[in-house]
């Protein structure tokens, strides 16, 4: 386990892509830290939850808003008293920049997991919980890739595993790069 000056760090991509995993497996690696899911607070919400889907409005772009906000302030706190916090959410396209905006602590880094969506499509087929109803595996790649900015380091994690991700995401944390 390491003690280090607390950061944090965004772990984000699409559905499928292996954030949870990574995120857990990475924040295990420091002696303080928190894995905060992002999605929980979009969760919390009872009535009147708004799901973003591709052509998603001004209401359910709002609500994104607001789940990005409220999951950077937690990161915030838990910095604030000394945790490394491993943020874990789908935040891709051009809102990407509005999470950064929403993130008062530094350090920061982005690591954006892209697999190929051959490989994601396999992960999905796999997984108990079904992340894709009205996007498409495509659709959401296509989103991730042509529309998000090129923030933090990306990394095709199609042929690598879990540990593999984890290694090379903790060795950029640890070498200072990624930062937003």
């Amino acid at each position: 386990m390491l003690t280090e000056r607390p950061s944090i760090i965004l772990i984000t991509g699409i559905m499928a892509s292996g954030k949870s995993t990574v995120a857990q497996l990475l924040s295990e690696r420091f002696e303080k830290s928190v894995h905060l899911r992002g999605d929980i607070f979009r969760r919390m919400i009872v009535n009147n939850r708004k799901e973003v889907h591709p052509d998603a409005g001004s209401d359910e772009l709002n609500q994104l808003r607001l789940r990005y906000r409220l999951a950077a302030q937690s990161a915030d706190a838990y910095f604030q008293v000394g945790f490394t916090v491993v943020v874990q959410d789908v935040v891709i396209g051009p809102m990407l920049n509005d999470f950064i905006s929403y993130i008062q602590s530094r350090p920061f880094y982005v690591v954006v997991l892209c697999p190929n969506s051959s490989v994601v499509i396999l992960r999905e087929s796999a997984r108990i919980k079904k992340g894709y109803g009205v996007w498409t595996v495509e659709g959401l790649d296509s989103l991730l890739r042509n529309e998000t900015p090129r923030i933090g380091m990306w990394l095709d994690s199609s042929e690598l595993t879990p540990d593999e991700t984890v290694n090379v995401s903790f060795f950029v944390h640890l070498s200072n790069g990624s930062r937003a």
